[in-house]
């Protein structure tokens, strides 16, 4: 997969007839040659954008997945600005492992989708927006400073990244669901063999009780670092 990539560079290298499978998706701007077609997957991922001007980063996001095996659905225009749009398709995106959220301008779309659901969202800025918007910079901002737990960014317009990441979070549950289950069920009480004697289980408690205490001297002595510099940003095209 050839991601940025302009019509005339698919035309040229059509013009070689060496690769007659690939194909260009122009939203999406990327050449594609799938050299074997994966098993789809049983998770489907979400792909939600805040408006229609945010669409090609969210169709690179869609092609990468789909090229991965990883069903996709795509969910237009529900941002900040129509919000009542979002909210019919609530059940789907709580039920989902991972959403990756695509929005330009301030970028709020991905906190709102952080509060609403139990999943990490990735989100991805894009460079839609007006002067201060600064092609996409104030959108990455407000991305990284989100109140909502388990939000996590990518770099501006970067529909590719958050697809393989996305895509691998999927992966990984399909593939440790049975070891994620057995392992949550063990209760450590459980595991504490009948009939101990009972200065083994006042020591227990001793132990543990060193160990809170220790711990909470550790802490206390932890004092917040101010910070001298601002990291800088970059935009590259």
């Amino acid at each position: 997969m050839a991601t940025r990539a302009e019509p005339q560079v698919f035309e040229a290298l059509t013009k070689t007839k060496k690769f007659p499978k690939v194909r260009y998706e122009e939203l999406a701007r990327a050449i594609v040659l799938e050299q074997r077609k994966l098993p789809a997957s049983k998770s489907i991922l979400p792909i939600v954008t805040a408006g229609t001007a945010d669409l090609p980063v969210a169709s690179e996001a869609k092609v990468t997945a789909e090229i991965m095996g990883q069903r996709t659905e795509l969910i237009c225009d529900v941002g900040v600005a129509g919000i009542h749009r979002l909210f019919g398709h609530l059940p789907k995106l709580q039920k989902a492992n991972v959403i990756i959220v695509v929005a330009g301008m301030e970028g709020a779309l991905a906190s709102v989708v952080g509060g609403l659901v139990s999943c990490p969202v990735i989100a991805v800025p894009t460079s839609v927006g007006y002067g201060s918007s600064f092609e996409g910079l104030s959108a990455l901002l407000t991305m990284l400073n989100s109140c909502a737990s388990g939000v996590t960014v990518v770099n501006i317009d970067n529909g590719f990244s958050a697809a393989v990441t996305a895509t691998l979070i999927n992966r990984k549950i399909k593939g440790g669901s049975q070891k994620f289950i057995s392992a949550t069920v063990v209760n450590p009480s459980l595991l504490r063999p009948v009939g101990l004697p009972s200065r083994v289980l006042v020591l227990e408690r001793i132990f543990f009780g060193i160990f809170k205490i220790i711990y909470f001297q550790i802490n206390v002595q932890i004092r917040p670092v101010e910070v001298k510099s601002m990291q800088q940003f970059h935009i590259l095209d």
